[in-house]
């Protein structure tokens, strides 16, 4: 068990972070709702169906899309281009590992399955990272537009208005703004980060250059 929790501490710890601050946003915005309808003179909801309310389902997949999107451009945009200096860059004027063709470790037999497999399937796997977050984007997206509309329904039934549906919340300047104040601050916060780790160091973080390297010194 102590080898497990060291091989892996760094996942569960950040998974931990997360369900501490999903249980923290749950109950924070149960209070907040309730606020919100005691001031139209309305009786406040359980928790349990809190957690089915749009009010919940629209703030969680509002962020969540945000965080899929920024790391899904991030992998599909590191492909292409190249940051002088940036740790998390690849050089830009020599081969990268990370272009090697995956045929040449067939026979390797520390390689993943699919490599062996070769086809189609080494065709998926070479990009299963960026197909994965894609789609874990474009979930997030669609459940953030339903979480809304069914928030957007609640708030119309309490002014006795008619519903609405999913297309026409996507027509709402309102969902667009929930999605590009998240969108714009996560394509800032890893601009940031590039650009700082050019200069700055973190000793002891894969995430950063050694402290003697020099600032013109890109990749690992």
């Amino acid at each position: 068990m102590r080898q497990f929790l060291r091989d892996n501490g760094l996942s569960i710890t950040l998974f931990a972070l997360f369900l501490l601050s999903l249980v923290g946003q749950a109950l924070t915005g149960w209070r907040a709702h309730a606020e919100e309808l005691r001031l139209h003179e309305l009786p406040a909801i359980g928790f349990l169906p809190y957690l089915r309310s749009g009010h919940f389902i629209s703030a969680v997949f509002e962020n969540w899309e945000s965080e899929f999107l920024q790391m899904g451009a991030y992998v599909l945009l590191t492909v292409f281009l190249f940051q002088k200096g940036a740790s998390e860059s690849k050089k830009p004027d020599e081969e990268n590992p990370e272009d090697e063709a995956p045929s040449a470790h067939r026979n390797d037999p520390n390689a993943p399955w699919p490599v062996h497999r070769g086809g189609l399937l080494l065709k998926l796997y070479s990009h299963s990272l960026s197909i994965a977050l894609v789609t874990l984007f474009l979930a997030s997206f669609w459940l953030h537009l339903a979480g809304s509309t069914r928030r957007m329904n609640e708030e119309a039934l309490q002014h006795r208005q008619p519903p609405q549906t999913m297309i026409s919340t996507l027509a709402e300047p309102e969902f667009w703004y929930e999605s590009f104040q998240n969108w714009q601050s996560e394509f800032l916060s890893i601009a940031v980060l590039l650009v700082l780790g050019i200069y700055l160091r973190e000793r002891g973080s894969p995430e950063s250059k050694p402290v003697a390297a020099p600032h013109a010194a890109t990749g690992h």
